[in-house]
């Protein structure tokens, strides 16, 4: 029986694991030792210890203070996703570890509520899910992310979301009456509307149907949910900017926004390689349409660009956008959050002033 070397791994985004960039030695495997993968490679979770949950946020692109993730990793496996370069820090590879080794914060509420009660926080919103999705499959078993939405609803303390996973709906008995006081805001990220194009680009998310019916459910309950159509591919899903913004108006939402992809260190050899497997007939075309607008390189770290890029095609994808915010959004917003009721919950003797 012969044996297959480096099969396809379904239901994996990466197809190869670069090295640590922060080991000082690499490894090589014999050419003459056949590595099966298959498609049984498991998840691993691995508990951590943080002695804290909240990260401050500096950069100007990004429209928050803090931010929480309570997972390193992301079994979703988005081959394009930003988050695989951090998987270094911990010692793993961004691209079948990122996957594959999950690390897991089963502290992370009791850290959060220590944080915000403390004496010198100041309330602002915390965005779940910054990094890695708070809603990633393992989330069902732990309930992590549910435990610090409970601190968060306890102290009436603002909070954002993002994520792909309709296990967001587990928690509306949270989120509505959270959404009512205006200290929620949900935003669904949504890639495509072609469910193959889906299941080969983010594997483990939740399909484009579940996702669009997880959109018309939120806001059916009065939840203020945005549309993110992350991450804008040129040459692979540019194209669905209209079709996207139209039907998630349609169903509820309240805003749409974009970012274009980037393909940082070592993303751009994750990428490379499964785009070239996956479509080989346009993988040249896509690889430079992504160059295009990142000043001639895969990746782009420059503050104000790497998530809207530059040239002509980024300024089209921009047109295009704000065109269909006008076209399907016009009018519609999502209050501000309430940051009194958060100093209220914390010194109750505050309400008799």
């Amino acid at each position: 029986m012969q044996i297959e070397t480096n099969p396809y791994q379904k239901g994996r985004g990466a197809q190869v694991n670069p090295a640590n960039r922060f080991d000082k030695w690499s490894y090589e495997t014999e050419p003459d030792i056949p590595q099966v993968l298959g498609d049984c490679q498991k998840t691993e979770y691995i508990e951590v210890h943080p002695k804290t949950m909240l990260n401050k946020v500096t950069s100007p692109d990004l429209p928050m203070d803090w931010s929480a993730n309570p997972y390193q990793g992301c079994e979703h496996g988005c081959v394009y996703c930003y988050a695989r370069n951090s998987h270094n820090y911990w010692g793993y590879s961004a691209g079948i570890d990122f996957e594959t080794k999950i690390l897991v914060k089963k502290n992370a509420a009791q850290l959060v509520e220590e944080k915000i009660k403390s004496k010198t926080w100041k309330v602002s919103p915390i965005m779940l899910s910054g990094n890695t999705d708070c809603y990633q499959p393992i989330e069902k078993k732990l309930e992590i992310t549910r435990s610090i939405l409970e601190v968060l609803w306890r102290y009436k303390h603002p909070v954002s979301i993002i994520t792909k996973n309709s296990l967001i709906l587990r928690d509306l008995d949270l989120l509505k009456p959270m959404a009512a006081l205006n200290l929620l805001k949900v935003a669904i990220s949504v890639t495509t509307l072609d469910e193959d194009l889906r299941r080969r680009l983010e594997p483990r998310t939740a399909s484009v149907q579940s996702r669009l019916f997880t959109i018309e459910k939120l806001a059916s309950h009065g939840i203020p949910v945005a549309t993110m159509f992350a991450p804008v591919i040129p040459g692979l899903n540019d194209h669905e900017v209209f079709k996207i913004a139209e039907y998630t108006a349609q169903l509820g939402a309240r805003s749409f926004g974009y970012t274009v992809v980037r393909l940082n260190a070592d993303i751009g050899e994750i990428f490379m390689d499964w785009i070239r497997k996956n479509f080989p007939d346009r993988a040249d075309k896509v690889l430079n349409r992504i160059k295009e607008v990142h000043g001639g390189q895969l990746g782009d770290s420059r503050f104000g660009d790497r998530m809207r890029g530059e040239g002509n095609f980024a300024s089209l994808i921009k047109s295009q956008v704000q065109l269909a915010r006008r076209k399907f959004f016009e009018g519609r917003e999502s209050p501000p959050f309430n940051l009194d009721l958060f100093e209220q919950s914390r010194n109750p003797q505050l309400v008799l002033f």
